[in-house]
């Protein structure tokens, strides 16, 4: 079992941390090495040992943002504590930025668009149409604003290609999540500890704010969240969405919590929902490769794969989005369908 944990923590910390939360990269590394850490951690059922749990609940308790040695020595002495908060809280990141690299596969679906986010936390990605948009392009950069004006959302975003850049957006008449424990957006307890999710480190600080501005123009219009696991809720949340409206399933680091048996039940649910409910269905996924095999096959083998999701529109690879929405390559995949509907 220790070895089990310390190859997750050291697989976090060399392939996720790295580059981008320096703090946590040395926490993760510390951890895999440490036999005392380990210890701790099996007192945790698997599925609360996830490294974002762990390092938030620390951090919620109280523990300091310092090197390993003096962070272990905190954690160690105040293990009871974290336990009990990593046992009582999950893992519900739930970054706005993301819908920078939902809006280039949104803007070319024809409306009425029905959204439903499975996996959804807050619900803060379901207002890809609320927030402004910098695109950082070969060509400059270039700002797409929502109908209605500039929003106090702004997104920044690099793009590899200069046409990926979304030439409007979307027309959205319906949002809905599916979520296990549903986060209230208008809760200040709540969306603190969504902020205490976003990892520390220069990368991360501006979505902390981004994080508070986005939870308040979904608290001014909240969505409808329904309880409940997505592989038993989806076919009857996706039928109440408006039958002339276009529906579109997405979901960001969402199915590495599932198994494989899981993940291949959800994939043929999704495929099979547009039959069963009589309406035009779009799935929008962004997930790490080694998800499904179908898509893992379509990566090319040089595409870089690291701090990225691998998008794909029913199944069909279409670009590598940052994990935490910073980046939208599209040129690995040129010569793709191009995803118009």
């Amino acid at each position: 079992m220790d070895d089990e944990i310390a190859a997750t923590y050291d697989d976090f910390g060399r392939r996720w941390a790295h580059d981008t939360s320096p703090l946590y990269e040395e926490w993760a590394t510390g951890i895999a090495a440490d036999a005392d850490m380990l210890g701790l951690l099996r007192r945790l059922p698997n599925a609360r040992r996830q490294p974002t749990l762990i390092f938030a609940a620390a951090r919620w308790e109280g523990a300091p943002l310092a090197p390993y040695p003096e962070w272990r020595n905190w954690l160690l002495a105040n293990g009871d504590r974290v336990i009990a908060t990593a046992l009582e809280r999950t893992t519900q990141t739930n970054e706005p930025n993301r819908c920078a690299t939902w809006l280039p596969p949104l803007s070319l679906i024809e409306g009425p668009i029905a959204l439903l986010e499975v996996g959804t936390s807050a619900g803060l990605c379901l207002y890809p149409d609320r927030y402004s948009t910098e695109y950082t392009t070969p060509a400059g950069v270039v700002r797409v604003d929502p109908d209605s004006g500039p929003s106090g959302v702004l997104l920044a975003c690099s793009l590899d290609d200069a046409s990926a850049v979304p030439a409007r957006m979307p027309d959205v008449v319906w949002r809905r999540g599916i979520d296990l424990n549903p986060i209230d957006a208008a809760d200040p307890d709540a969306v603190a500890w969504l902020a205490t999710l976003v990892w520390p480190g220069p990368h991360h600080d501006a979505r902390v704010a981004r994080l508070h501005a986005a939870a308040r123009i979904a608290a001014a219009d909240p969505p409808q969240i329904v309880r409940g696991d997505l592989l038993d809720r989806l076919e009857d949340v996706a039928a109440e969405a408006p039958a002339d409206a276009t529906l579109v399933v997405f979901h960001s680091a969402v199915l590495l919590y599932l198994n494989a048996e899981q993940r291949r039940r959800f994939a043929d649910l999704v495929a099979r929902l547009g039959q069963a409910i009589g309406r035009d269905v779009v799935w929008l996924s962004n997930e790490t490769k080694g998800t499904l095999p179908e898509i893992d096959a379509q990566v090319p083998a040089d595409a870089d794969t690291s701090h990225r999701f691998v998008q794909t529109r029913d199944g069909v690879a279409i670009a590598m989005a940052g994990q935490h929405g910073a980046l939208y390559e599209t040129l690995p995949f040129r010569g793709r369908a191009s995803g118009r509907s």
